[in-house]
């Protein structure tokens, strides 16, 4: 099964812009990622719509932070990309007249939704400085 990383490599990316004085390209920030500017662009707007960053156009242009990383945490950041739920884990369907199917789905779906509400409190604890902090004590 195939992770999703979106999450992570914006992450990644906004801490970047943090230490940089100017803009950084979409290329450039394709490069970092190993993948296409223009999914970059769609990315980055998602999170220009939520004031978390800002785009400036031609010489010397592209992305900046908008505001402190202190303000934006890991749960906006989820938020912002339209993240609907944090786990792949589906439940099957297939036999929607089995009882044991209805149990099985039921323990699972309480225990993921436990499970989800759990991270995502603790995403909304973590700061985008805490990374930047983190980072910082640990390699810098």
């Amino acid at each position: 099964m195939r992770k999703d990383s979106r999450l992570s490599r914006v992450l990644h990316v906004l801490v970047h812009l943090d230490v940089h004085e100017q803009p950084v390209t979409s290329e450039t920030i394709a490069k970092m990622l190993t993948t296409n500017p223009v999914v970059v662009r769609r990315t980055m707007a998602l999170l220009r719509e939520c004031g978390y960053v800002a785009a400036v156009k031609g010489h010397k242009g592209g992305w900046s932070l908008s505001c402190s990383l202190s303000d934006i945490t890991l749960l906006d950041i989820h938020r912002a990309l339209g993240e609907r739920s944090v786990f792949t884990i589906g439940l099957t369907d297939e036999h929607n007249n089995c009882l044991i199917e209805h149990a099985v789905n039921r323990a699972l779906d309480g225990a993921m939704k436990d499970a989800e509400a759990l991270l995502l409190q603790r995403f909304g604890e973590v700061t985008l400085a805490d990374l930047s902090r983190d980072f910082e004590n640990n390699y810098g």
